[in-house]
């Protein structure tokens, strides 16, 4: 296994994504090499300061840095020798297997698409997203790449969905919901209603349209959607599990018996935290490309990083994309006699 990590993209610095790296390294992973792609003196640097010496580890320079106030797409033909870009051409010429970024959503989205390319079959890429529930976890699939889809797309994204739920979560047959205002067929605007004409045909476990109350009763394993919906999904389930955990605190602290109610359920409270804590996936695939690419989020800390370069390795190793690109294609085959005008055309390219 080798990979890229892009490590100038993060909040914290480069020193603690390489932390992360070392961390990785030390946990046993089928990991041959790792390339730390960035500036060279802050990267060697942090190297000696972190007194970390590995022969897995080779040093890529890049010169310049994608920012999140860069416009992805522009930013990409200005800053050539951007760490993202350098780190995506690693995958693209067949010297890394993964990249591993912090930086920029859209850039590294957009790096993926013009350096890597999709998948064959595949219109859109789409960013799926691990979220945990008190007994399972569901993969909520676009959660902000395109905000403006077609049916075929949502398609796209239940197949890939279906795929990473089975092959890294490990549900033999994932349950496959498109996320609408009703539980009904005929509930849905036009891209539900299409996406779901499209589901049905084709061989997935496919339960139908679910509703927001649905996501944490353990009635579906892949949640299909718009990335406009989906991001905004996300953010409120994160704003959501902090804004309770907090609420929950300062109502504990209120009172000497409420405080040893808490410290007599702490346990307990300990164990909801870890079954919601995010540094457990590190980091969010972006599905559909010619390489495997994982965004981790800006803010992450060494474990999370470790955590991200883990579940990148896992699904080098578990041929996700192989299987996405076998899916789609069977996927492609039944539908394109039903798929709207629009969606046949784009299946020919």
């Amino acid at each position: 296994m080798r990979l890229a990590v892009d490590v100038m993209g993060g909040d914290h610095g480069c020193g603690v994504v390489i932390e992360g790296v070392k961390r990785a390294l030390s946990t046993g992973l089928e990991i041959s090499s790792v390339f730390l792609v960035g500036d060279e003196v802050q990267i060697h640097q942090q190297l000696r300061q972190s007194a970390f010496s590995d022969s897995r580890i080779q040093v890529v320079h890049a010169s310049e840095v994608l920012t999140m106030e860069d416009k992805p797409a522009v930013a990409l033909r200005r800053k050539k020798d951007c760490s993202i870009a350098r780190a995506v051409e690693l995958v693209n010429h067949k010297k890394a297997d993964a990249i591993i970024s912090l930086g920029n959503t859209g850039g590294i989205f957009a790096a993926a698409t013009f350096k890597l390319g999709r998948i064959e079959g595949v219109d859109r890429g789409g960013i799926a997203t691990v979220i945990p529930t008190p007994d399972h976890e569901f993969v909520l699939l676009d959660a902000g790449a395109n905000i403006e889809c077609k049916p075929l797309n949502l398609l796209h994204y239940a197949v890939m969905g279906s795929v990473y739920s089975r092959e890294i979560l490990g549900y033999k047959k994932p349950r496959v919901g498109i996320l609408s205002i009703g539980t009904e067929e005929t509930k849905g605007n036009e891209l539900t209603l299409g996406a779901y004409r499209l589901c049905q045909a084709v061989d997935l476990n496919f339960i139908g349209n679910v509703e927001g109350h649905d996501l944490f009763h353990n009635r579906v394993d892949v949640v299909v959607c718009d990335g406009f919906v989906g991001n905004i999904v996300l953010k409120t389930c994160e704003s959501l599990a902090t804004s309770m955990f907090s609420f929950i605190k300062a109502e504990l602290m209120k009172s000497y018996k409420r405080q040893l109610g808490a410290l007599l359920a702490k346990n307990a409270f300990r164990a909801i935290k870890r079954r919601m804590d995010p540094e457990v996936y590190g980091g969010a695939p972006m599905l559909g490309f010619n390489g495997m690419v994982m965004k981790a989020h800006g803010s992450a800390k060494e474990r999370a990083i470790a955590s991200a370069i883990r579940v990148a390795s896992e699904t080098v190793k578990h041929h996700v994309n192989d299987f996405i690109a076998q899916e789609i294609a069977a996927a492609n085959t039944r539908v394109q006699n039903i798929a709207a005008p629009t969606d046949a055309a784009t299946m020919t390219h």
